[in-house]
């Protein structure tokens, strides 16, 4: 079947052939299957009240993930599994372990985000026996309640991983060979596409058929995670056709280590890059922890980043710190270039017609080098960027600078390198004053915009401050201030 899309809602087969572009999985378990137990709290993905389980094949098996069903369009879904809160209570409707943790712990009030939580723990639960406090909490990074002050729902989390009954209660896993044979006979081998009234989806059947689409559709809207064109259509409103959906491309999803570096297919999602990231580049690691919560990380990807070309993208500042490469392809064939070149203007990217991200190479800092990347908000987690700085420096045997990058986010159109303090710093010895007599230079590098998350000012003092505590942090200042379970 090339006219619909396939896919396994808790326990049952579901064929749609009228689904739009941009249907969300939000409203349709709402509206058409009233599955009420997801909740609409902010349609933006921050949340949390609308997580569900999505599982899918990788490399022969079956992972799942939470993620936001708000921002998530059904054109996104094909051979998936889709596991709402109303498939966790046993057949004779005795709660999980995670529900009934809930319950012990007094971990829900009006109970409104009550469904969402459970489902992020119930993802945690699936994954790990024993979490950490910090492991619980990096779970429930994507989940706000503004009514228990969250300490029962950590107990609740705490609680609950020592409590597994036998495989065959836990209706993932007492059902999971049978979900993986019904996805391996979902696979399909021809690009579907739908069309109803005036809008149109397509989900291409293999990379080869992405690059004949593009050349044919040069301005369709691709659409890898949705995190952020899924708040195009919740927030904007906004009529989006045709929608190309990338998601499931294998061809698109690999990881791959060499010496010098990693190269990140397009398709690969900021929870899939992480182990590889955070091993090599610990601060890179660091930063993507804080990039929305778990259900957008499990969605959004670096790639879709990138090629939106958002000037307070969180990955193109410290990657273009870090020197990294962007491989474009189309049906022509493939082009690289430096990903700080990629950015034009606002809005505007190097990106021909029919042409999309195919993969970034991210090279290693040198073992002599010294990087690190700031994202400065008004939360901790889950927030969007102010400021974001990236600093990648080498110096010589006499501490003297022989190169430096450095990289903000919010403060210009684009992402975009600061070459005149860049300059200012190169051939100096690597001390306060250097940095003291280099600090007026950002003024000729950015002129930032005053907008509801920060004042020009602001972004001007913080951009100068960050390179003083890059400083401090190399010549061994305990500038980073640091989480109590870190240093207790």
């Amino acid at each position: 079947m090339n006219d619909s899309i396939r896919f396994i809602l808790n326990g049952e087969d579901i064929a749609l052939a009228d689904v739009g572009p941009t249907e969300t999985l939000l409203d349709f378990l709402r509206l058409k299957r009233r599955l009420t137990g997801t909740k609409e709290g902010c349609a933006e993905g921050d949340c949390g009240a609308c997580t569900v389980l999505v599982g899918r094949l990788a490399d022969g098996k079956l992972a799942y993930e939470s993620v936001n069903a708000c921002i998530r369009f059904m054109g996104s879904l094909h051979a998936t599994h889709v596991v709402t809160v109303e498939h966790l209570a046993g057949r004779d409707g005795a709660l999980h372990p995670v529900q009934q943790a809930l319950v012990d712990c007094h971990g829900s009030q009006c109970g409104f985000c009550t469904p969402g939580f459970v489902m992020s723990l119930y993802g945690l639960w699936l994954t790990k026996e024993n979490p950490s406090r910090r492991e619980i909490e990096k779970a429930l990074q994507g989940n706000l309640c503004r009514c228990t002050g969250y300490e029962p729902i950590v107990k609740a989390a705490e609680q609950v991983s020592l409590m597994r009954p036998s495989a065959l209660f836990d209706p993932l896993q007492r059902t999971r060979s049978e979900i993986v044979a019904r996805l391996w006979a979902m696979q399909t081998s021809s690009t579907i596409r739908i069309a109803t009234d005036e809008d149109r989806l397509i989900i291409p059947a293999s990379l080869q058929a992405l690059t004949e689409i593009l050349s044919q559709e040069p301005d369709a809207i691709i659409v890898a995670g949705s995190t952020d064109v899924g708040l195009w259509v919740t927030k904007q409103m906004r009529r989006l056709s045709p929608v190309v959906f990338i998601n499931h491309l294998s061809e698109l999803q690999s990881v791959t280590e060499s010496e010098d570096g990693v190269t990140i297919g397009a398709g690969v999602s900021y929870s899939g890059a992480f182990a590889a990231i955070s091993k090599k580049i610990p601060a890179l690691g660091r930063l993507i922890d804080r990039i929305g919560g778990e259900q957008v990380r499990n969605m959004g990807t670096i790639g879709g980043n990138i090629a939106n070309g958002s000037p307070i993208g969180d990955s193109p500042p410290p990657l273009i710190a870090l020197g990294a490469t962007l491989t474009l392809r189309s049906l022509e064939g493939q082009r690289k270039l430096p990903l700080e070149d990629f950015f034009i203007a606002y809005g505007k990217q190097d990106r021909k017609p029919g042409e999309f991200v195919e993969s970034i190479f991210v090279p290693y800092p040198k073992p002599a080098s010294r990087f690190a990347a700031y994202k400065i908000t008004k939360r901790r987690d889950e927030d969007i960027t102010a400021v974001l700085g990236a600093f990648l420096l080498t110096l010589d045997d006499a501490e003297m600078v022989t190169d430096i990058r450095i990289a903000f986010g919010g403060m210009a159109a684009t992402p975009k390198r600061a070459r005149a303090v860049e300059a200012e710093l190169i051939g100096k010895p690597w001390t306060e004053a250097t940095i003291d007599a280099a600090r007026p230079a950002f003024d000729a590098d950015y002129q930032p915009l005053t907008d509801w998350r920060a004042t020009a000012e602001y972004r001007q003092l913080t951009a100068k401050n960050l390179l003083t505590r890059f400083y401090l942090e190399t010549v061994g200042a305990p500038a980073e201030l640091k989480r109590f379970e870190e240093v207790a």
